[in-house]
């Protein structure tokens, strides 16, 4: 049996790093069939894993040898931390590595629903010419507003900085009185306060119980006329009918999803989408990038192998 197993893609260069180290058993399409990877984790020691496996219940029963989950990837609401933890089970996140993708991908998007210009080329190959209607704005001199303020926050505020736009805050775990406010230049401040005050809110927390649902309809209800909502963090964040209410009543001016509370979106639950304005939807791609994907694998495998040698150094 492998000592890695390796359930869904990824940048194959990055395993280079194993060989005469540890074996590797890498099969994509062991995510989609629980009974074989069951099977292939029995004795395996290490796991990489991206966000779509569910790392529990039975699937972590069956590992009974299992040390250490590299997810490639940050986000870890997939993976049971409370019974890897009691099992003694290391998870490494590989934190860092795809911070300027999803700070671009956040750029992007509010450049693009400010212009309004993805309403462009439907129109004009349909042969109208609606330059009126796609008239936008600029986003210099706008405010952002950030819901939690970790390294990906602080990249999207640098680049938003550059724009010339105008950064605030929101992250009671950054007291008031850390060091990184001067040294960003963003400004903290209550939730409430991002939400009335921003011209772009864009979700940059993890999923848990005080995080579930943040943005309902209350909270969009607080945000400025013809604001622009972006969420690169986690489906579950955000209340989706209140938020498709909310656009297609106009209060707001735009939204970019690149996460939802069902993945992958199906026909049943991504027909509520459908025809609501000024929404750009895409599938949890904000983080994966050409660059993003091999600087991922590479810090996943390097994370897991640090973790084995320490483990295998320990028990000598």
């Amino acid at each position: 049996m492998a000592d890695i197993v390796i359930s869904e893609f990824i940048d194959e260069t990055a395993l280079v790093a194993f060989e005469g180290r540890y074996s590797v058993l890498y099969d994509p399409t062991l995510v989609d069939a629980p009974d074989r990877l069951r099977v292939a984790v029995r004795d395996c020691r290490g796991m990489i894993v991206r966000n779509v496996l569910q790392v529990r219940g039975a699937l972590l029963d069956a590992a009974r040898a299992l040390q250490v989950i590299g997810r490639h990837g940050v986000g870890l609401d997939n993976i049971d931390l409370e019974a890897c933890k009691a099992r003694g089970i290391t998870v490494c996140p590989a934190t860092g590595a795809n911070d300027v993708s999803v700070a671009e991908y956040v750029i992007a998007t509010t450049m693009l629903l400010s212009r309004r210009a993805f309403g462009g080329t439907a129109a004009l190959i349909a042969g109208t010419w609606p330059r009126q209607a796609l008239i936008g704005g600029e986003v210099a001199g706008k405010c952002l507003g950030l819901v939690g303020f970790g390294n990906i926050g602080r990249e999207t505020a640098r680049r938003a900085q550059a724009l010339g736009m105008h950064v605030i805050a929101a992250d009671p775990h950054v007291p008031i009185g850390d060091p990184v406010w001067t040294a960003t230049g963003v400004r903290p401040l209550s939730l409430s306060s991002v939400l009335a005050r921003a011209d772009v809110v864009s979700l940059h927390v993890p999923l848990m119980d005080g995080t579930a649902n943040l943005i309902d309809a209350e909270a969009l209800g607080l945000m400025k006329s013809g604001a622009i909502l972006i969420n690169t963090a986690r489906g579950g964040i955000v209340d989706e009918a209140a938020l498709i209410a909310a656009l297609r009543s106009g209060a707001l001016g735009g939204a970019a999803l690149d996460v939802f509370a069902d993945e992958p979106l199906t026909a049943d639950t991504g027909a509520p989408f459908k025809d609501v304005p000024n929404l750009v939807l895409t599938p949890h791609i904000a983080g994966l990038t050409e660059e993003s994907n091999k600087r991922v694998a590479a810090v996943t495998v390097a994370n897991v192998i640090r973790i084995l040698d320490a483990k295998t150094v320990f028990a000598g």
